[in-house]
């Protein structure tokens, strides 16, 4: 992860930045990629730790290894667009995944979150942070972990624009998954937070898909880089070349009337400073936003997501946070 402070590039400690109502049968099958319209495929069962070998044994494989699936249940490689990365994953929590599983009549429609992962805008996948499906499942959150198209052959505003058309997505599919559009909240990890952050602070990013920002619930962002000059830093290639901060910041594109927001610093984060969230949360306040603001006490930047898993809850507090801001906005 690159240093989105004033100071030097430095290295995270994670080597990547740390995932319609309807009575028709979800088939247990080999997970594959499909789209909306056939039948999602339920994958329910112990802890993938084959996943670890393609993660060459990364930080978040260990996590991930570590983090007990608690009976929920997850969909995996749903398109949400058309070309490579534009797919995800959906958690389901323990009382629907029984219900799903013994095709008894399902009547509860569940909050949802959207979470979008972090890694400079460069690398992490969905699979990465599959603890963090699973943790907000447990929670009682039917959870769309999503990919998106990265840099450098993908620069701003491409990895917005997919975090958009998943949220879009998510929004206009929930029903599918047993979850309520009315109550779906966004959630986003440092480059993550910038996506989820920008793709909604922005009306012209949801508004290609018939979506407003207000049909959202809430967005958390986790230590996101809100504010800050790209272009001293490595993460430069993630931009265009002449791109310049007042383009693409989010705390300087705000458009249209927004849903609350909470957002998030770690008390111990090197890599993105507090600075960041200070100012989108000054220029939100400015445009009459409801914006709550926490910090993680004793956090890094890593394991202000990494605590996010349930056997790593005595870490930090972070999930605690999210879960209780997501449990008052949406429940």
């Amino acid at each position: 992860m690159k240093d989105f402070s004033n100071g030097v590039s430095k290295t995270s400690a994670i080597n990547n930045d740390a995932t319609k109502k309807s009575a028709k049968r979800i088939k247990v099958m080999t997970p594959k990629r499909i789209s909306v319209g056939v039948t999602a495929a339920l994958a329910v069962g112990g802890i993938a730790l084959a996943t670890q070998q393609a993660q060459a044994l990364s930080a978040l494989a260990i996590v991930n290894g570590i983090t007990s699936n608690g009976g929920i249940g997850v969909s995996k490689d749903i398109l949400y667009g058309e070309v490579p990365d534009q797919d995800l994953d959906i958690y389901y929590p323990k009382l629907l995944t029984k219900a799903m599983k013994s095709q008894s009549a399902i009547q509860n429609n569940y909050p949802m979150v959207v979470f979008v992962h972090g890694g400079s805008w460069e690398s992490g996948s969905k699979e990465e942070y599959a603890f963090v499906g699973r943790s907000l499942a447990q929670a009682g959150y039917v959870t769309a972990v999503i990919n998106y198209r990265k840099a450098p052959a993908h620069v701003y505003p491409d990895y917005v624009e997919d975090a958009a058309q998943a949220i879009a997505w998510s929004y206009k599919n929930a029903a599918q998954f047993y979850a309520d559009p009315e109550r779906l909240a966004v959630v986003g990890h440092s480059a993550g937070a910038f996506n989820a952050v920008a793709a909604i602070a922005n009306e012209d990013f949801l508004k290609p898909y018939g979506v407003k920002p207000t049909d959202i619930g809430a967005v958390i962002g986790i230590a996101g880089p809100y504010s800050y000059d790209f272009r001293k830093f490595s993460s430069v290639t993630a931009f265009a070349a002449d791109a310049t901060p007042d383009e693409v910041m989010p705390d300087r594109q705000i458009k249209g009337a927004q849903p609350p927001y909470l957002l998030l610093t770690a008390e111990k984060d090197t890599v993105v400073y507090e600075t960041n969230t200070i100012k989108m949360t000054q220029a939100l306040k400015a445009a009459g936003v409801s914006v709550e603001t926490g910090e993680i006490s004793g956090a890094s930047h890593a394991t202000s997501i990494g605590a996010m898993a349930p056997p790593l809850r005595w870490v930090n507090d972070v999930r605690a946070q999210v879960v209780s801001y997501l449990d008052k906005t949406l429940k």
